[in-house]
């Protein structure tokens, strides 16, 4: 099980022990998007979905998801977030949204989970507040663009 920190000698899943780790400056950014048909996606530009301000939701609901985090990923630290920031916009070439997520904590871990999970949540939400309109959007490419910090240094998805 060499390189996988999650397991255990004997392969048993375990929380990984940051206790020896310096305490420093940590941020993570990732990315997604939802696809939908350019008539979906003016009714969200418009406000006329029917359950209101989709984006501002999704905003919202993507910082309460970087909260969570480790609610909802059985092995992750729970850590207080210094930074949640939640960029949704528009794009008329996917057709649909992108969602963007930057995350910062001082800690002895890092944050990528909690960005990539704002990032799942807000698209998620973007689904259910629209699928009335369209129940087969696509929701995709959701990914790590950056982590700054920690013992291991700062890291950049190539192409980003």
């Amino acid at each position: 099980m060499t390189g996988l920190t999650h397991f255990d000698e004997t392969g048993a899943a375990h929380m990984v022990d940051v206790s020896g780790k310096a305490v420093t400056a940590r941020e993570a950014r990732a990315e997604g998007h939802v696809r939908m048909s350019p008539e979906t996606l003016a009714a969200i530009r418009t406000g006329s979905a029917a359950k209101g301000d989709v984006i501002g939701v999704a905003r919202l609901a993507g910082i309460m998801g970087a909260k969570r985090t480790a609610d909802l990923i059985p092995l992750c630290h729970p850590l207080p977030l210094d930074r949640v920031a939640i960029d949704i916009l528009p794009d008329d070439d996917l057709p649909g949204l992108r969602v963007r997520a930057t995350v910062a904590t001082t800690g002895r871990t890092g944050v990528e989970m909690e960005a990539m999970t704002a990032v799942s949540v807000a698209c998620l939400t973007i689904y259910d507040m629209a699928k009335a309109i369209q129940k087969d959007m696509e929701i995709g490419a959701i990914r790590l663009l950056s982590k700054a910090g920690g013992k291991s240094g700062d890291w950049t998805a190539p192409g980003t």
